[in-house]
């Protein structure tokens, strides 16, 4: 029962005599009271408890990530020292971009972009990478960007800009109810649940990247450099695979 029910607590004058309805009323509202404080008791204990929980996953979550970069260092360090090449481990994520609008645009890019959810300018989308995404973003290149986001990065995405899909409609994530209820039978329970399960590509990352809405990102300070030309092209450009310089964008869109 919501705490957010009022139940009236009738009082009766002494030796007043009480008709029998209204005695019926006051029994059945002073179960009901009973009930109520009983479901606000169980629910305060329960979010104290998610609380609790969430808190110690986070600090595992920080030390998952801190030993993983401790651990890519040791390996350069041991590669330099032995005089060899330390090959860097492959991205699993994606974050791309739009950047083109919807003028002359042929079917099947438009039809490929609405697959990736870009539907508008400037909408931004995680990807996991593997076969079939890479050759749907080889068939729209010219019209978006991408790159492999940082842990940073998408922290402030989800943090700023952060919207859930609830009953089909765009809600900001606000409260980590909301990505319970939702995502809850996954395992996610919050916010740190939600980006630790997007940065590393985990099981639940269909649901969890379906659960987002897409990203509406602000113009870049500063602009783009040349929308017609491809960012690893000798001119230089925007459109394109940018790797880990995808992150400078995006804090300029941001």
């Amino acid at each position: 029962m919501a705490s957010r029910y009022l139940i009236t607590a009738d009082k009766v004058v002494e030796g007043a005599v009480v008709p029998e309805k209204i005695k019926l009323k006051m029994a059945r509202n002073a179960n009901l009271l009973e009930e109520k404080t009983k479901a606000v008791s169980e629910a305060k204990t329960s979010l104290e408890e998610q609380r609790a929980s969430l808190k110690k996953r986070t600090q595992e979550y920080e030390k998952e990530y801190s030993d993983y970069q401790k651990k890519l260092i040791d390996l350069r360090r041991e590669a330099k020292l032995g005089g060899n090449f330390f090959v860097e481990p492959e991205a699993k994520l994606l974050f791309v971009v739009r950047i083109v609008g919807i003028i002359k645009l042929s079917p099947k890019p438009r039809k490929v972009l609405q697959l990736l959810r870009l539907k508008q300018l400037h909408n931004g989308v995680f990807l996991k990478v593997n076969k079939p995404i890479l050759q749907m973003l080889k068939l729209v290149q010219p019209y978006v960007t991408y790159g492999y986001p940082s842990l940073k990065t998408v922290r402030a995405l989800v943090y700023k800009r952060g919207h859930g899909k609830v009953t089909k409609q765009r809600i900001p994530l606000t409260d980590n109810q909301i990505i319970a209820d939702k995502l809850g039978e996954k395992g996610l329970h919050g916010m740190e649940d939600l980006i630790h399960e997007i940065y590393t590509v985990g099981p639940s990352f269909k649901q969890a990247a379906n659960f987002l809405w897409p990203f509406k990102l602000s113009a870049p300070r500063g602009g783009f450099k040349c929308k017609r030309h491809g960012y690893c092209e000798m001119k230089g450009g925007d459109w394109g695979n940018r790797e880990e310089e995808i992150n400078e964008l995006i804090a300029r869109m941001n």
